[in-house]
């Protein structure tokens, strides 16, 4: 299992958590929405760790959980108009993956449980997706990958395994700047 899966898997553990805790009514079938910035499958390498995961804490698709699947495509605007549609169709819960997902995620609503694998996020705070680790407050919880703090550790490897490294790359997209960034600071 690659790590992003890995990560799926185990946060997939977190997501459910709040529909477990409350308990379900009797007739009352736990409605998730699951927004992906990515592409849908085969692309999307979320959905069938999530799904594979919930089937081993006993839910069954279309049976003891609905699943509404959207997919951004990488578009903010497309992410802020299916967030919406989730909070219009009363979903109970919303799983976000990628910060600009659960940030339209969380422009489209305070109420309802944002669980989220920020696999992809390197600081929740800084993102101002959460107010701090300790203290997240809002709807919005989850693990994350936090590498901001790992990038000296990562160059520190690296002059390990090269001694006599002098230059190293680091490609990013826009939304990884802050771990670039970090990265400079460690470098010097």
């Amino acid at each position: 299992m690659d790590r992003r899966a890995s990560i799926t898997v185990a946060g997939g553990s977190i997501l459910v958590a709040p529909l477990v805790a409350e308990g379900q009514q009797a007739g009352n079938v736990p409605r998730i929405g699951f927004l992906s910035w990515g592409f849908p499958p085969p692309s999307d390498p979320w959905g069938k760790p999530f799904r594979e995961r919930l089937r081993e804490l006993g839910y069954v698709e279309g049976q003891s959980i609905v699943i509404e699947y959207r997919w951004a495509q990488e578009q903010s605007d497309r992410a802020a108009d299916l967030a919406s549609e989730l909070v219009r169709l009363r979903v109970d819960i919303i799983v976000a993956w990628v910060s600009s997902a659960v940030g339209a995620a969380q422009n489209a609503t305070r109420t309802i449980p944002i669980p989220s694998v920020m696999g992809a996020v390197a600081d929740p705070g800084r993102s101002r997706l959460v107010a701090s680790l300790a203290r997240p407050g809002g709807n919005t919880t989850g693990p994350s990958m936090m590498t901001l703090d790992i990038a000296g550790k990562r160059l520190e490897l690296l002059r390990e395994v090269i001694p006599n490294l002098s230059r190293v790359a680091f490609l990013f997209r826009p939304s990884g700047r802050p771990s670039a960034e970090e990265t400079q600071v460690a470098a010097k």
